[in-house]
């Protein structure tokens, strides 16, 4: 059993290069399967969630080629299958992706219900209602989605999204990229990577307006060609680092950013008293004094992102005076809430607030990952804490973040990848 072993109470210092956008990859790669001919994607992370989406491509035929860690190319030409293993597909959330870029190519697919971390009711109906919009004969049965187009082809229309929905507007934009005339969609989600997935399609021949916007427009082609597109830098990887320094201390320059991405972070972080200075594409985050409580509310983009609340969280648990954070997209992102009480923090959760009272210090504890951004908070709060932290079912946090003990250890945090047996007896040091 692997755990993240952590000596906290190190302030950070010196530089951390942030990867490509986990939430763009997860789609962008799915994307490929609408090119025709080979397309070349830079700027991938390393993480295990996209290792999981590139071998699900090529269990449906796709050739796929590394070219170096961060570059792959792409060549779906020879794909010949239209469903996606279930063992595959239930281990991540989003593996739905195939259901749009598969009905748009092929006129049909089967994919399993997503799986991926378990955040509450997460139901994809808002997505099945788009393709079911655009003409697509859609049934749930034996826990796998099959979608098919009619004889025709699936036809532009007018969809308006219930709510605001990230996967289900990029989902209703892979249906539509071949559909017969114009797709609009309303109260579309507004996220970077949206504007990524449209930016990928538009760079292949596709025809999308307004991503980055509450009104997308999907034009219909006929093909997309081949052609190179580099993804965007992760926000929540870049906004982990900015509440690791905050939380610990120190100074470290965040490199490969988009900052406008990031200004609802910084916004909240500034007002905590963190120095933020941007750098063109870098952030120079520094943290000396004491920081200071605020309120934050989760909300879709352009809002403070829910993907940071665990994080912020942290940071709000050694702010002075008392804070409130409210989520409003998810109703179990507070499990980690157990975890950071083991360490001394004051947090009362009731239904979606958290009350959190700051206090002078936290204290190294065994804790858990909970899921992905809970497991990331765990480690900001470990760098924090006085004496020793030790993480477990670090898995969540792998499907991530790409090389987090690397780059921490890079900036001076005293972090480590252990091997416990599951005995938890002796162990052995593995990193």
């Amino acid at each position: 059993m692997l755990k993240y072993v952590i000596q906290g109470g190190k302030p950070l210092h010196g530089e951390i290069n942030i990867s490509g956008a986990k939430n763009a990859a997860v789609a962008i790669i799915p994307a490929a399967l609408l090119v025709n001919g080979t397309c070349r994607i830079e700027n991938i992370p390393q993480i295990s969630d996209v290792t999981l989406i590139l071998e699900i491509l090529q269990e449906l035929g796709a050739r796929v080629r590394t070219v170096n860690r961060s570059t792959v190319e792409i060549d779906c030409s020879s794909v010949h299958r239209t469903n996606v293993p279930y063992e595959l597909a239930r281990q991540i959330r989003a593996s739905y992706y195939f259901i749009g870029a598969l009905l748009s190519r092929f006129g049909t697919a089967q994919v399993s219900m997503p799986g991926g971390c378990d955040l509450g009711a997460r139901p994809i109906d808002l997505h099945l209602k788009g393709f079911m919009a655009l003409g697509a004969n859609v049934e749930v049965k034996n826990g796998y989605v099959h979608a098919s187009a009619p004889e025709g082809g699936l036809t532009g229309t007018h969809i308006y999204m219930d709510q605001v929905s990230v996967g289900a507007t990029m989902n209703v934009m892979l249906g539509a990229v071949f559909a017969k005339g114009t797709t609009i969609i309303e109260n579309a989600a507004k996220e970077p990577h949206i504007v990524d997935l449209a930016n990928f399609i538009n760079a292949m021949g596709g025809n999308i307006m307004g991503a980055g916007t509450d009104i997308i427009k999907v034009r219909g082609v006929s093909s997309l060609h081949g052609g190179t597109y580099s993804i965007i830098p992760d926000q929540i990887e870049a906004g982990t680092y900015m509440t690791a320094v905050a939380a610990a201390g120190g100074s470290v320059l965040i490199k490969n950013v988009i900052p406008k991405h990031l200004d609802c972070i910084t916004a909240k972080l500034l007002e905590m008293g963190v120095q933020i200075e941007e750098q063109g594409d870098d952030l120079l985050v520094s943290r000396t004094g004491t920081m200071h409580h605020t309120n934050v509310k989760t909300m879709p983009y352009p809002g403070f992102p829910t993907d940071m609340q665990s994080q912020i969280a942290v940071c709000l648990c050694l702010a002075e005076g008392t804070s409130l954070v409210t989520e409003g997209i998810w109703e179990n992102r507070y499990r980690y809430a157990d975890e950071l009480k083991r360490m001394g923090a004051k947090i009362q959760v009731d239904g979606k607030v958290a009350v959190i009272e700051g206090v002078r210090k936290l204290t190294g504890a065994p804790v858990r990952a909970c899921d992905l951004r809970a497991g990331a908070a765990m480690i900001v709060a470990g760098l924090a804490a006085d004496g020793t932290t030790e993480i477990d079912h670090i898995h969540y946090v792998e499907r991530g973040y790409e090389d987090i003990v690397g780059k921490l250890r890079n900036v001076g945090a005293d972090i480590r990848l252990v091997e416990f047996p599951d005995d938890a007896g002796h162990h052995s040091n593995v990193g």
